[in-house]
């Protein structure tokens, strides 16, 4: 029986599928932080500080979201 080879094209789709629902899961949680801080009905300097706090999160998770999207593109394009 033939055994299918794993290629470097195949690590670098299913490696970027994993940054990209890393990255899917810090939204969740930048949205879950910023929602329960806007329940807790906070005074506007606690929620700035929640903000602060969220903000870097938000968009190193976008990041990783976006280059794990594109080393999907690119390892079905090479592939």
């Amino acid at each position: 029986m033939d055994t299918p080879e794993t290629s470097v094209f195949d690590i670098i789709i299913w490696t970027g599928a994993a940054l990209s629902l890393l990255g899917l899961v810090g939204l969740i949680w930048c949205i879950v932080t910023v929602s329960r801080a806007k329940r807790q009905d906070l005074s506007d300097e606690d929620m700035r500080a929640v903000l602060k706090k969220a903000l870097p999160l938000n968009l190193g998770a976008l990041f990783l979201s976006v280059i794990g999207l594109m080393m999907v593109i690119i390892g079905i394009f090479l592939a």
